[in-house]
């Protein structure tokens, strides 16, 4: 199929008001004989006659006249939509971002989205990523921004907000031994099998979801790994696993097979952060994470339990 040029369309449109091809070349800043090779170029690939030109004047046939007021709305929308993403890109500007998100999308963040679509015209495109993989769809620019578990200590990356830091609960089975108490000590952590994320994180941010040992120093077991938060809940559930959860998505997650316990001497608590790739900032994301600071505070976002 031969493919129609803009230039044959915008020739063809001018000339179909000004009927005339000198007044068509000046206004396009061509030339007679550019504006006759593009009129009949447009005519071959159409494979019909668009224009009549005898010594006096210059009319479009009937054919022509309707193949103009059947292209000139698409070509009218063509343009806007240039002049657009112009605009937007000298301003740095996205009509769309990308956000990644492990497990679920809490209240006050898709408050953010709305708000930022609502306020400002952005839209989201969702994506849940893997759980052992926070930063690689990020990095590899797949992904605008992402909600992911911290520390970053990636040189490539921004943190852009975080969220207050939140308790770490222990989850283990109803019937589990454990089960019947309200809080652990780490060091009980040592006598049970713990879940981690599998993926490409770094060693650093697999540490911190999982301690190598106690702060005594017994080690911790973990020879199971997960994908997501809900494969690792249903293994809980089954009574051959525990699986450290922040506070909020326990309180979120909740299920008659699974107890979360809250797990005392634990150093390090879950915080959740937005980040971004720091060559590829732009003023959305920066607008973003206003809004979800905004969103956080208003909600009083759930704080750490106390000692």
């Amino acid at each position: 199929m031969n493919q129609v040029h803009v230039q044959e369309i915008e020739c063809l449109l001018a000339l179909a008001e000004e009927l005339h091809f000198g007044r068509t070349a000046a206004r396009l800043g061509y030339s007679q004989s550019r504006v006759s090779q593009l009129i009949a170029a447009l005519e071959r690939r159409v494979g019909v006659r668009l224009v009549e030109r005898t010594s006096r004047r210059v009319g479009l046939t009937r054919l022509g006249t309707q193949f103009v007021d059947e292209v000139r709305p698409a070509y009218r929308s063509l343009v806007t939509v240039l002049a657009q993403a112009r605009d937007r890109a000298s301003r740095g500007a996205l009509c769309q971002l990308r956000i990644g998100f492990n497990g679920s999308i809490y209240e006050e963040v898709t408050e953010a989205f709305r708000r930022l679509r609502a306020q400002h015209g952005v839209t989201m495109a969702l994506s849940e990523i893997p759980l052992g993989s926070p930063f690689s769809a990020v990095l590899d620019s797949r992904l605008d921004a992402a909600v992911v578990e911290l520390p970053v200590r990636e040189a490539e990356l921004t943190v852009g907000f975080r969220f207050p830091p939140q308790d770490r609960l222990l989850a283990v089975a109803s019937s589990h031994p454990l089960a019947d108490s309200d809080r652990v000590h780490v060091e009980a952590l040592a006598g049970l099998d713990i879940l981690h994320p599998t993926g490409d994180a770094p060693d650093y941010w697999m540490a911190a979801r999982v301690p190598r040992s106690t702060p005594a120093g017994a080690p911790i077991r973990s020879t199971r790994g997960i994908a997501s938060v809900q494969e690792g809940l249903a293994l809980v559930a089954a009574d051959d696993h525990a699986m450290l959860v922040c506070r909020p998505l326990a309180e979120r997650a909740t299920r008659s097979d699974v107890r979360y316990l809250a797990t005392d001497g634990l150093d390090a608590p879950s915080q959740m952060g937005l980040i971004w790739r720091t060559d590829r900032a732009t003023p959305q994301l920066g607008t973003l994470a206003q809004l979800l600071d905004e969103e956080v505070t208003r909600a009083e976002f759930p704080k750490p339990l106390p000692a």
